[in-house]
């Protein structure tokens, strides 16, 4: 008879990202008995490699620097961004609780935040940082659920949710190394799986208008949708599913033998962009998902190429963890991508580097001209799309660089519809007892807290805080604590 590996607890736990770890801490808290199981070897998810930053209203920090906020300016920042599909609801209910219930949420945890950054679409500047970025915030949130007893069960795919008399009675799985089946009793059960950017094939269902398109895979290598199959398997409702988020700054990992996954290239100062036909096409300072990737998904076909003559590329940083020896860039290993990846090209003249990437040579060369003259003539914006020329330089300094980007998956805006409670609704909009979904599984929040773009910021803050609310009321549906009540400011 084959192994079983038995759990019992109060809130099982899928996924152990921000949203989960969040779920978790909120359920320990509450009383209840907690355990988080983890698809992967490592714990932190996505969030445990991303910047960090969240969009919170209202800190110490904005006060510190004289930076005026309130939950209303940026409530009307963010359905600004986000378009009429924004779930104005759970937009305002993390707005309003973003500094109690997770600025200083998070510092009793041990976070310290740091810094804040100018981001796209805010009207003041309120993108927050925690301490070593998402691997600070995500490793004080793991020490944090450790600490208060929480459970933690890594290699562990979890390939259905048990129901008896239509409520959640637990979850069922394998261990993948050993192979044994793992069977959980639970009372409540919170899904926080992340999203499905490492799907190519949900990504292209979501959106049919790629397919055809090379498209990249950009989350993290647990984010294939299982969560979001597990729950349609048994009734729950997905929504918004083709609000999917690209960044326009990335490359294929030519590593990755199926060449799917892409690397994020960052930090290269004064680098344009040209496409297909040798020309720009955007302002390249704007390089967020609601500005530069409709531009580069309008282009065809559907790529560009990012030009960058040596001086600029002691810039490049790639976000992936074999490009970096712990918070330092490995120099070594950009080189070797320079050299080695087949979507990168590299000439000793700007002529040479139009043949080699197949664009006519003298449209190129005079885009690359009108470029460098407005760098000599000091202008302070290029004329052609107004790209700050503070730190750019001409092109002038051989072996140039053709980096090709593709359009990168990289986060999920629609996903499993929940109430404000994180109860799982059915088609009815009725809730499925027993049965709470947090983070990027749904959309960060709600399913579509951010409607159709998101403001930099409010894809880690709000899944962290709906884990926060998953969790509690999962553990007063086992019997423990009042659900999630937390502290608005509305100031």
């Amino acid at each position: 008879m084959a192994e079983v590996k038995r759990f019992e607890t109060d809130v099982a736990i899928i996924g152990s990202g921000g949203a989960g770890l969040a779920a978790g801490i909120e359920a320990r808290d509450a009383g209840a008995r907690a355990i988080a199981f983890e698809m992967a070897s490592e714990f932190g998810g996505a969030a445990i490699t991303s910047g960090g930053g969240c969009m919170i209203v209202g800190t110490p920090l904005q006060k510190e620097k004289g930076i005026e906020d309130n939950p209303d300016l940026a409530f009307d920042d963010w359905v600004k961004w986000g378009g009429p599909s924004v779930d104005k609801v759970w937009a305002r209910y993390y707005i309003e609780h973003s500094l109690h219930d997770l600025y200083h949420w998070a510092e009793g945890l041990g976070v310290k935040w740091v810094d804040m950054k100018t981001q796209e679409g805010n009207s003041v500047m309120r993108w927050t940082r925690a301490e070593r970025s998402g691997l600070g915030l995500t490793t004080h949130m793991i020490d944090g659920f450790r600490g208060r007893g929480g459970e933690m069960v890594a290699n562990t795919e979890i390939t259905g949710i048990k129901f008896d008399d239509q409520r959640v009675t637990g979850i069922e799985g394998i261990n993948t190394e050993t192979g044994a089946a793992v069977d959980v009793a639970a009372k409540a059960v919170v899904v926080s799986t992340g999203g499905f950017n490492s799907n190519l094939d949900m990504i292209l269902e979501a959106r049919p208008d790629l397919c055809g398109d090379k498209i990249l895979e950009g989350s993290g290598p647990g984010s294939t949708g299982s969560g979001h199959k597990l729950v349609r398997r048994v009734g729950g409702q997905l929504t918004h599913m083709d609000h999917v988020w690209f960044y326009a700054y990335s490359t294929p990992d030519y590593r990755d033998p199926n060449q799917r996954r892409g690397l994020v290239c960052r930090q290269i100062p004064g680098y344009i962009w040209v496409n297909q036909q040798g020309r720009r096409f955007h302002n390249e300072a704007l390089s967020g998902g609601n500005s530069a990737s409709p531009a580069l998904l309008a282009q065809t076909p559907r790529h560009c190429w990012a030009i960058v003559d040596t001086p600029m590329k002691a810039g490049l940083e790639v976000a992936d963890p074999y490009y970096r020896d712990g918070a330092k860039v490995n120099r070594e290993k950009i080189e070797e991508l320079l050299a080695d990846s087949p979507f990168i090209k590299k000439a000793d003249t700007l002529a040479g580097l139009a043949e080699e990437i197949g664009v006519a040579v003298p449209t190129f060369v005079a885009t690359l001209e009108r470029y460098n003259q407005a760098c000599r003539q000091g202008l302070e914006e290029e004329p052609e799309f107004g790209k700050p020329l503070k730190s750019s330089k001409p092109f002038d300094t051989p072996p140039y660089y053709a980096i090709q980007f593709f359009p990168l998956a990289r986060k999920n805006f629609g996903g499993i519809k929940t109430d404000l409670e994180c109860r799982v609704l059915d088609k009815h909009f009725e809730p499925i007892q027993g049965l709470y979904a947090a983070g990027e599984a749904c959309g960060m929040a709600g399913g579509h807290i951010n409607g159709s773009a998101g403001l930099e910021g409010t894809m880690l803050g709000p899944s962290i805080f709906s884990g926060r609310v998953a969790g509690g009321w999962a553990a007063r549906e086992a019997g423990h604590g009042d659900g999630f009540v937390g502290k608005a400011n509305r100031g």
